[in-house]
């Protein structure tokens, strides 16, 4: 077994408490990535990473070649975060990255600048101890995650073909071995328009949806012994046209996020929804309703478009995969106490694992509960084990035979 030859100097945890609070200070919502890329890239170039670039979607990219036998280790974390929407409900100003009382506050301090911190600057200081002595180490800061999970991570893969994939969201210093999918998934109905004076002249659509709503709602969804039950929660509902002054809608569309368990796909999830459909349109032969998969069309910075369907497949390896008992066994030597998790919510892994069969683990500071939330945080020593434990992992997993 692969060990730390050291641990971090004062100066080295210095270093990457500034680069969090660096990250934090530079807004990256999605599609709006550019200057943190660029900080990313700046940052892996200081600490001496082989090489770095930007790719047309606007990832960033390092590699650190190794130097000896061995598989490809890739470290992901994405770039962009989600909006702030209710600046005043912040104590601490979401871009200044404060650091009190042991904590950094910012939007992206847990989800998931704190761990983009800690990994760049772990496997750059391997790279400055000249301890990588197995494959190449990957670390990749990936795109329009919070809407896309895995799109972008997966045109990095399509590229570089690493023998395992770590994902640095929150798991509180556990270590993951998978999550649940995520599906957004559209119900629309259709009427006839009139004039609400004379509502009997038209069909109101939305009079339409209730009953497929109700019905949508009492779905008997599968559940499984390690990931937990499938969701089917409706997130949206709007008329059209809207706002509808003095007219009966026409259209109503009712939008569900649904979470995925492992081997669902597409056609599986859509086909109980075409079921309610058929078996409500025999009570009522003038409904008219369709159910789909809401498409997927984000431009990145770059002006790059992404087209396709939102869709994020769900992912498991085995308990007795290699990988886990080897990254658990790394975390143990770096002082960590990692039990065995798996997310609640989607990550880039739907790309690397659920897309590409890749084995694929998470470990990462922070908590799934402080993401998106007003004042969210990282606490410092948990930012610092995290970038030890990437130190031990990633100096381990290269030399593994996976």
């Amino acid at each position: 077994m692969w060990r730390c030859a050291k641990t971090l100097t004062p100066e080295r945890e210095r270093r990457i408490i500034d680069f969090c609070r660096r990250l934090i200070q530079a807004p990256s919502i999605t599609g709006q990535e550019k200057n943190i890329a660029s900080l990313v890239q700046q940052e892996m170039i200081s600490l001496g990473y082989t090489e770095t670039w930007i790719d047309e979607l606007g990832n960033v990219i390092g590699r650190v070649a190794g130097q000896g036998q061995g598989p490809a280790i890739l470290f992901d974390g994405h770039l962009d975060t989600v909006d702030v929407t209710e600046p005043w409900a912040w104590q601490h100003p979401p871009f200044q990255g404060r650091l009190v009382d042991g904590r950094i506050y910012g939007r992206g301090a847990a989800d998931m600048k704190g761990a983009l911190a800690a990994m760049v600057c772990a496997i750059g200081f391997l790279a400055q101890d000249g301890a990588n002595r197995g494959g190449d180490l990957y670390v990749t800061g990936t795109v329009v995650e919070e809407v896309a999970e895995g799109v972008a991570l997966s045109h990095i893969l399509t590229k570089i073909r690493p023998a395992a994939v770590v994902i640095g969201e929150a798991t509180g210093l556990n270590l993951n071995f998978g999550q649940r999918g995520r599906a957004e998934i559209i119900l629309e109905t259709r009427g006839r328009a009139a004039h609400s004076a004379n509502p009997e002249v038209g069909v109101n659509a939305v009079y339409k949806m209730l009953p497929l709503v109700e019905a949508v709602r009492h779905l008997e969804l599968p559940t499984d012994s390690l990931l937990g039950p499938a969701i089917m929660e409706l997130t949206d509902i709007i008329s059209s046209p809207y706002p509808g002054t003095s007219v009966v809608p026409h259209g109503c569309r009712a939008t569900y996020d649904r979470r995925l368990l492992v081997g669902e796909e597409p056609d599986q999830v859509l086909a109980p929804l075409k079921a309610i459909i058929y078996a409500s349109q025999i009570e009522d032969p003038e409904l008219e309703a369709e159910v789909m998969l809401a498409p997927l069309d984000i431009t990145t910075y770059t002006g790059k478009t992404l087209r396709g369907l939102k869709f994020a497949r769900a992912w498991c390896i085995d308990k007795g995969h290699p990988l886990v008992a080897v990254a658990q066994e790394a975390l143990f030597k770096a002082g960590l106490q990692p039990s065995l998790e798996t997310y609640r919510f989607c990550t880039n892994g739907s790309g690397s694992a659920g897309n590409l069969a890749i084995p694929t683990i998470g470990f990462g500071p922070g908590r799934e509960s402080q993401a998106h939330v007003s004042d969210e945080y990282i606490e410092v020593d948990e930012l610092l084990a995290a970038a030890r434990g990437y130190y031990n992992l990633a100096g381990t997993l290269s030399k593994m035979g996976l």
